[in-house]
């Protein structure tokens, strides 16, 4: 159970970091608000923190499942 909650947070975060570095009006589209008034600096800042988070996310799924291997 863990691996997956792992490993979808990480397709998640992967996912959204695609979508927000190929489209990135879509945050001012969704929520009709603007944060940082059209700069695109907040954008970026999504991309890096998606990106991170999937590999964080990809990483400890990876752990999970060799332990889950490994008790078996």
């Amino acid at each position: 159970m863990r691996f997956r909650v792992k490993f979808g947070l990480a397709m998640f975060s992967a996912v959204a970091a695609v979508l927000t570095a190929v489209w990135s009006d879509w945050i001012e589209l969704v929520f009709r608000w603007s944060p940082d008034h059209g700069s695109g600096s907040a954008e970026w800042l999504i991309v890096g923190l998606a990106v991170m988070t999937a590999i964080t996310s990809s990483t400890l799924a990876g752990l999970e499942w060799r332990n889950e291997l490994g008790a078996e």
